[in-house]
């Protein structure tokens, strides 16, 4: 048995709570972004808990694993690059400004 199949025994709920906590995390730093005029950064937000609302979608039985994993990590590889492109454009900003 490869390691971690003891997680198996966990139900689905366990698996929909740790996601949907995951998912209420990134809209409150999206509703925070947006809020504090820190656009990049909300949609960085917002991609990351869209790929959480896919993963549920798995736990639920609406999709099939490969679908929904494939899908999230989509969206969280486009979160990360979004939120790497605002720290940069606020780093470069602060830098502008000092000189």
């Amino acid at each position: 048995m490869p390691f971690g199949g003891f997680i198996n025994a966990l139900p689905p709920a366990v698996f929909i709570l740790v996601h949907l906590v995951a998912f209420l995390i990134g809209a409150y730093f999206a509703y925070q972004s947006f809020g504090a005029g820190a656009a990049t950064f909300g949609w960085g937000f917002v991609l990351y808990a869209l790929a959480e609302v896919f993963y549920i979608t798995y736990h639920l039985d609406l999709t099939v694993v490969l679908f929904a994993h494939t899908l999230a990590e989509v969206l969280d590889l486009l979160a990360f690059i979004v939120l790497f492109v605002g720290i940069s454009q606020a780093v470069l900003a602060a830098r502008r400004a000092r000189a």
